[in-house]
């Protein structure tokens, strides 16, 4: 037998990855499209975050069943385990009382509340709450009134309608007077017998009194509140084409307030009860509110404080007002260049950065801020605004605060990116004194976690996972004797998630556009992956700049994986312009919603691909929904040399269109020539690609006007492009509802053509009748 030789060009040719080549085909669709719910299945006691029940030492999670999920109550002085209730029971009152159909490890909601007895259970099932009694299981919900043809919506800063109804009256803390609106001004009576006397005369509908700003003092000697000049109540309108309770279409308003809009100015009145006199509030220091917060007295009366947003978000202020003579100075000034974050903080990838705690009633404040350029706890003196000491400090962010404890001069705080090396988005728990001394770790596993604290502080629950290790649950004395040891209460076991074919995620980190940055990332191969055959590409992106997005925790099911399971490799990352680490990073996205990241997100993908033969760039798409939506489309305006096929669920392509506290937080005030030149709608004629718009008819959160806005564009620019209208379906339209199966088929679909260059399997096509009659 002659021996077989091989050239120098087989042995490349060989070694050299090639192009996927399968047909992809309806089983390829329907392996994708039940991933979830097998996934799932073999995912076997992942717990979810705990809650404390109330004041108690007791809590209760879900986990994870193969058949679904159940919920735990455990007592963390004695750690007795227990179901939180009788699963059967619920469910069949549930069914009655709703027509619905569920089981007692299939019951459609995730999380719930105790009322304080502890007899009855609050839970929320598709927009309805529900409260369900535990003696009889008794479900039942409260009367919902209709809707109307003018609904709230997002209105923003901007109020409803004005009413001249008057809201319940405030009694003073001596009980001896009611303060109340009458015909726009405000008025006080004494409590029972007496007459009216009018504080104000001042009010008109243009300029109304607000009810439910009434705050008195704690010696009830002053009263103050807002009087308002109503701003333009813009309305969208929508018309639902396919009502479910009638042939003809149906038409609805809804309250939503838009970049540039004239807001509601806000202005604090004080008034003299014994006097029966208003006293003149130095309104110089917030002139120009986007708004304000509501009014808080000093414990002593001397004084109430606000917190003053000024239109822009580029002045932030602390304001006091002296009780007696009306002067108001600022306790703190925050004036960024860029943006000051105002949202609170909460414990996750997608909070502000807002922090205020008074203490000794003002004479010092914990106050967070971004002035060194990393998110930071302050500790401020109340009487000169002057920093007494910087709490924390360090290349990293403070991510949320848990509680001040007054009386031990202590705060307890979470963090991301204090270790070197480590997932700089990877949350965890300390304590530290308000000197800055006594830092203590109250987290060790590398990991993301997520503490819950019970009221008093004794106990700690902490929920940590990463996208590779499954969710471990586990219980610790949070200060005194036994701190530090820990107890598992639950952790996942995955074994048979991993058996079925089920693999990780696999991290990549490369520099950013700086050179130096580190980007981190996540990717999902196929099941049947093979190093041998090269494979397109796709993204899913969002680059809201309000959080972080690439998932840090376990999810036995991801939708980028079943996308992958057709022959893609899917990834998903955060560049500049997101949230969580420097105020450098961040501020990328000032008024430059288009970058998106895209520039850090281009060398993550060509680094990436300089390691891998099978990561074929030549062939990238890009999907993703609302600010992802109009990020998706962008990629193929401002990156076509890049990014070749693009799907965008509810874009918002013009963020003049938008709800107006996203858009004016990023993108600035006045209404400017930034908006422009992030504009979709403005830079349509830009398109090279291929490009799918999905969006629901009835979107609330995006005006759906965006969509076509831009597909107007498109149109007079000649260009070509697919569009797809989901009746009756709001913001999660193709995601979500009743269309979500649909939506990501078509999706796929449009990957599958444009980007694997392949014929999707012919949906269409006529049903061949199995029937044996002729």
């Amino acid at each position: 037998m002659p021996r077989l030789s091989t050239s120098p060009l087989v042995l490349l040719i060989s070694l050299t990855a090639v192009p996927v080549a399968a047909q992809v085909t309806a089983a390829d669709y329907q392996r994708a499209q039940t991933l979830r719910p097998q996934s799932e299945a073999a995912a076997l006691f992942v717990p979810d975050t705990p809650t404390w029940i109330g004041t108690t030492h007791r809590f209760y999670y879900r986990r994870s069943l193969a058949n679904g999920f159940e919920f735990v109550t455990v007592d963390a002085g004695t750690r007795q385990k227990q179901p939180s209730f009788d699963h059967g029971r619920l469910a069949e009152s549930l069914s009655r009382a709703s027509g619905r159909a569920y089981t007692g490890t299939r019951l459609p909601f995730q999380t719930f509340s105790f009322n304080d007895a502890l007899s009855a259970i609050d839970m929320t099932i598709e927009g309805v709450r529900w409260t369900c009694t535990l003696s009889d299981y008794t479900c039942r919900t409260p009367e919902v009134p209709p809707l109307g043809d003018i609904r709230r919506g997002i209105a923003g800063p901007v109020r409803g309608d004005v009413s001249n109804a008057n809201p319940r009256p405030r009694i003073s803390p001596d009980g001896k007077w009611m303060a109340f609106i009458d015909n726009y001004n405000v008025a006080i009576r004494p409590i029972g017998e007496g007459k009216r006397v009018a504080l104000s005369t001042d009010g008109s509908e243009g300029n109304y009194y607000d009810g439910a700003s009434i705050v008195w003092s704690p010696d009830s000697s002053r009263v103050v509140a807002y009087r308002i000049r109503p701003g333009y109540r813009r309305l969208v309108h929508y018309v639902a084409s396919s009502p479910q309770d009638q042939v003809q279409p149906e038409h609805w308003a809804a309250h939503y307030a838009k970049p540039g809009d004239q807001l509601d100015l806000e202005q604090p009145v004080m008034f003299d009860i014994r006097g029966q006199k208003q006293i003149a509030v130095d309104a110089r220091l917030f002139p120009n509110p986007y708004d304000l917060s509501d009014m808080v007295w000093r414990r002593d009366s001397r004084a109430f404080t606000f917190e003053y947003n000024q239109r822009g978000h580029q002045v932030y202020r602390i304001i006091e007002v002296d009780a007696s003579t009306g002067a108001a100075r600022a306790v703190v000034s925050e004036e960024p260049k860029t943006f000051f974050y105002y949202n609170r903080t909460a414990p996750t990838l997608q909070q502000g950065k807002r922090y205020r705690y008074d203490l000794a009633d003002g004479k010092e404040m914990v106050w967070m801020s971004e002035r060194d350029g990393w998110n930071h706890l302050y500790l401020i003196d109340g009487a000169t605004g002057a920093v007494t000491q910087q709490i924390t400090k360090g290349a990293w962010p403070v991510r949320h605060v848990v509680k001040v404890d007054e009386e031990r001069r202590q705060v307890w705080f979470s963090a991301g990116g204090m270790d070197a090396g480590k997932d700089p988005y990877f949350q965890h728990y300390f304590r530290i004194n308000l000197d800055g001394t006594g830092l203590t770790r109250l987290t060790t596993v590398d990991a993301n976690h997520l503490v819950e604290f019970s009221s008093d502080m004794q106990f700690m629950l902490d929920h940590y996972s990463r996208v590779d290790q499954a969710s471990v649950l586990e219980l610790a004395r949070a200060e005194g004797d036994g701190f530090g040891r820990r107890l598992e209460i639950e952790k996942g076991d995955i074994s048979g998630l991993v058996k079925a074919g089920w693999k990780a995620p696999e991290v990549f980190v490369a520099k950013g556009r700086d050179g130096t940055t580190d980007i981190w990332g996540l990717v999902w191969k196929p099941k049947n992956f093979d190093t041998s055959k090269q494979y397109p590409v796709i993204e899913y992106i969002y680059a809201g700049p309000h959080g972080t997005h690439t998932p840090k925790s376990f999810s036995a099911y991801s939708g980028m994986q079943a996308q992958a399971e057709l022959g893609f490799i899917v990834v998903q990352m955060d560049g500049m312009g997101t949230s969580n680490r420097s105020k450098a990073f961040h501020d990328v996205a000032w008024q430059n919603i288009k970058d998106a990241g895209f520039p850090d997100r281009i060398l993550w993908h060509k680094a990436f691909a300089a390691q891998h033969a099978w990561y074929d760039i030549s062939r990238v798409g890009i999907y993703g929904g609302s600010a992802g939506g109009q990020n998706a489309m962008g990629a193929l305006l401002f990156h076509p040399e890049f990014y070749t096929v693009a799907v965008s669920y509810a874009g918002c392509h013009d963020n003049r269109m938008d709800k107006i506290w996203w858009n004016e937080q990023w993108m600035g005030w006045p209404i400017g020539p930034q908006y422009a030149a992030s504009s979709n709608v403005d830079h349509a004629h830009l398109l090279q690609g291929k490009l799918l718009l999905m969006v629901g008819e009835l979107d609330t959160n995006v005006d759906p006007a965006s969509t076509l806005q831009v597909v107007n564009a498109l149109v007079k620019a000649n260009k070509n492009f697919d569009l797809l209208i989901f009746p009756g379906e709001d913001h999660n339209a193709g995601r979500g509802g009743q269309y979500a199966d649909y939506g990501e088929r078509k999706r796929f679909d449009f990957f599958v053509r444009h980007l694997m260059g392949q014929n999707p399997p012919e949906w269409s096509a006529p049903v061949t009748s199995t029937s044996s009659q002729q």
